[in-house]
């Protein structure tokens, strides 16, 4: 008797430590599978260029390969009894442990022009495909090895999901905050493999528990074949997922183009997601359901006021555009939760949904980029968000009909001019901003009814986006690298190349009376003759006795700067983006290279990586222009790169980095970086007079470095430059870590870089 006493004990004991255990591991199974994603990405970033679009392949790998562990977790399930699922599952952890820890192969070569896509993909599968299919086996494994373990709360797992979750959000938030400052790459991924191999006998340990909980006989029984799933019902699965996933890339990609592609600017929006389903898989959703239906409204009214005015600094715009996208992901995932099955089917559920996360992430990360020339995904997108609404389910005959003459009257208004290209430029503010409040208050009356909501938002949001006073669309070109757009000027005057919403170049085209312009083209934007650019040029020149032998750009852009170079000089171009080099090329779109240097050698590759690959004469200038919308790429302006452009310079050789950018403060950055590599600095920020504005010359900010301060008597010699002293709150950059969120709060605040 006192034997049958103990062993209800160690029962009891044994069932008290199930939730917890179950609970941990699952948690510290999601921080594994959500840290090496921003990780491994950060460790990639450099072999192309920085571009955003490198963390949107990423995410449509991982999710991808999540799917592949949902499935595999699905068969373990359903094909397999207990006992055989726990050693299959126990087999793929060892043999992914196999890989630890993960790096990058120093024998992968560099991107190809076309294609890019696949090659990074294959660079994920390759490095670290096998242990995050491992770690991503877990979520649904163990919720349906915990459904069997007879515990009280064994018969609604789908708890679980909201600590798996909560571990996810963890690690998002603590990759820019703790792990990335403070820990190299290489210690990362070896802290990565250590958590692999604890997490692999926390399995272990738990398939020994489900065995010995389990009902009699379960070891070896295969489960009984679940009530089958509606193909409506899963189909509505898959596309409440697909939404706010492929919305996720598209929202992310949209941020960090005019940023930086920075781990923090990746969480940011995951974390969002992934709190969305912490949230919603509670046995009582917080905020309800309701709530978040009842806001979404406004927020997609002011989306629409945003995207016509984009007046808001860049924090406000950010912290709308991740609200919308925040409740957006709330709304669809609400619905998922609502519907979700018996845990019978748990593993079918989390697998339709996966798929639909899966198409979400390709729509938007692969498919997007190579049906729309423009970023179309993200308004469409925004859309088929409200289409997530219980009200647009099973729209009736009856729905349309009301709904019809409200978003007909609306698209006349406000699509429609918009459509027909009508000069909408010549509108006063005062009558613009009448039209912008109209909008949001149709958008805001249209609420009660999801389906009028649906269709005003989608003409409303068409016209805002296609709303541009002042220029005449030319060219719309879509690469791996962003969006490059080619427009005029609304009195055909001058032409413009912009990427994403910066403008890299400007060609006077046509006088005042509508001539064409001949001859040699006039270096307009952040390379007039007399600004900051042009200075340094003049002190290469001054330092090198009259004349620069040997000139390295990092950056094309119009080729702009080519007009610059003299006769004699040896100019060599380093361009990431195939498409940047045709369009510069092309003298029907832009004739800087065709009129200054039609022979003018172009290097097509990343900046850094070609540099550092190149066997050339070492150079006495190299300027650092390669841009990414608004921001320069981090990896070209870390203390890894001082050391590689320095290697390149000649003795008396200087380095100049063009940092003109509306939302991070560089400079200081800058400073930073030189005064630890042993080189001084100094630096302009250039104010174009107002004849040159007309001529759309606009400010630019310079940095320049050299060796010895002598090489840069010109510069010292002129007031608008300033020495530059570093600061000791400003750390330099390197590969490991970019503080790239405190250059954006001191651009917020003004705050003016330290001189001696």
């Amino acid at each position: 008797m006192s034997q049958t006493i103990t062993t209800r004990r160690t029962g009891r004991g044994l069932s008290a430590l199930i939730l917890p255990a179950f609970a941990g591991t699952l948690f510290l199974s999601a921080f594994l599978l959500f840290s090496v994603q921003p990780m491994f990405t950060k460790m990639v970033l450099p072999k192309l260029g920085g571009s955003a679009a490198v963390w949107s392949v990423a995410m449509v790998f991982f999710q991808a390969v999540l799917l592949a562990g949902y499935g595999l977790a699905h068969l373990l399930t359903t094909r397999l009894g207990l006992a055989k699922a726990i050693g299959v599952h126990l087999m793929v952890c060892l043999a992914a442990a196999v890989v630890l820890p993960i790096a990058v192969p120093a024998s992968w070569g560099a991107p190809p022009e076309r294609f890019t896509e696949v090659w990074l993909i294959g660079l994920f599968a390759l490095t670290v495909g096998l242990p995050f299919f491992a770690v991503s086996v877990n979520g649904p494994l163990l919720q349906a090895w915990f459904a069997r373990t007879g515990h009280a709360h064994a018969s609604d797992p789908y708890f679980l999901y909201g600590a798996s979750n909560l571990g996810s959000f963890l690690a998002l938030l603590a990759y820019p905050v703790v792990i990335e400052p403070w820990i190299g790459a290489q210690a990362q991924a070896r802290l990565w493999a250590g958590g692999f191999l604890v997490l692999a006998a926390l399995i272990a340990a738990l398939g020994a528990v489900t065995l010995k909980t389990a009902p009699a006989g379960a070891a070896r029984e295969v489960r009984t074949k679940p009530e089958p799933i509606a193909a409506r019902r899963a189909l509505r699965w898959v596309f409440l997922a697909f939404v706010p996933s492929a919305l996720l890339v598209a929202v992310t990609a949209h941020i960090s183009t005019d940023v930086a592609a920075a781990p923090f600017l990746w969480v940011l929006p995951l974390s969002l997601f992934l709190a969305t389903f912490v949230l919603v898989f509670r046995h009582r959703p917080l905020p309800p359901h309701g709530a978040m239906l009842a806001v979404q409204p406004f927020l997609m009214a002011a989306v629409v006021a945003l995207t016509a005015l984009p007046v808001l600094p860049l924090p406000a715009r950010v912290a709308l555009e991740l609200a919308a996208f925040f409740v957006a992901a709330m709304v669809a995932h609400g619905e998922l939760a609502a519907d979700r099955p018996k845990p019978d089917n748990l593993t079918a559920f989390y697998l339709w949904m996966s798929l639909g996360g899966v198409l979400g992430g390709i729509f938007a990360g692969l498919l997007a980029p190579a049906i729309f020339t423009t970023i179309a995904e993200y308004p469409i997108l925004l859309v088929a968000a409200l289409a997530c609404r219980p009200g647009l389910r099973r729209p009736s005959t009856a729905d349309l009909r009301r709904a019809l003459p409200w978003v007909a009257g609306a698209a006349l208004l406000f699509a429609l001019p918009v459509a027909l290209h009508l000069p909408l430029g010549t509108l006063t503010d005062a009558t613009l901003l009448a039209l912008v409040a109209l909008a949001v208050v149709l958008v805001v009356m249209a609420r009660a009814d999801d389906l009028r909501l649906a269709g005003t938002f989608a003409v409303t949001l068409f016209a805002a986006v296609g709303f541009a006073p002042g220029l005449a669309k030319v060219e719309s070109v879509r690469s791996f690298y962003g969006v490059h757009r080619i427009a005029e000027s609304a009195d055909g005057q001058f032409r413009f190349l912009f990427h994403g919403t910066t403008i890299h170049g400007a060609e006077r085209i046509r006088d005042v009376a509508g001539a064409p312009i001949d001859g040699r083209p006039r270096p307009a934007t952040y390379y007039w003759s007399g600004g900051p650019l042009a200075d340094v040029i003049a002190a290469a020149r001054a330092a090198g006795g009259g004349r620069i032998a040997r000139v390295a750009a990092i950056g094309l852009g119009t080729g702009s700067l080519a007009c610059h170079a003299r006769a004699g000089e040896a100019w060599t171009f380093y361009e990431i983006d195939p498409e940047v080099v045709r369009i510069a090329r092309d003298p029907a779109k832009f004739r800087f290279l065709a009129a200054c240097r039609p022979d003018q050698e172009i290097v097509v590759g990343d900046g850094r990586l070609t540099l550092a690959r190149a066997d050339r004469p070492a150079a006495d200038l190299i300027v650092v222009d390669a841009f990414s919308s608004d921001s320069i790429p981090v990896h070209l302006l870390t203390r890894e790169a001082i050391r590689l452009y320095r290697d390149r310079l000649g003795p008396h050789g200087l380095l100049a980095f063009h940092l003109t950018n509306r939302h991070m403060d560089l400079l200081p950055v800058a400073a930073a970086l030189g005064t630890a590599e042993g080189l001084t600095v100094w630096s302009r920020v250039g104010h174009p007079d107002a004849a040159g504005e007309a001529e759309h010359d606009g400010t630019s900010a310079v940095a320049v470095m050299a060796r010895d301060p002598a090489d840069l008597a010109t510069i010292a010699g002129d007031p608008a430059w300033r020495r530059m002293a570093p600061e000791t709150q400003v750390a330099a950059w390197t590969d490991d870590h970019a503080d790239v969120l405190a250059a954006i709060l001191r651009r917020a605040t003004g705050r003016e870089p330290e001189t001696h």
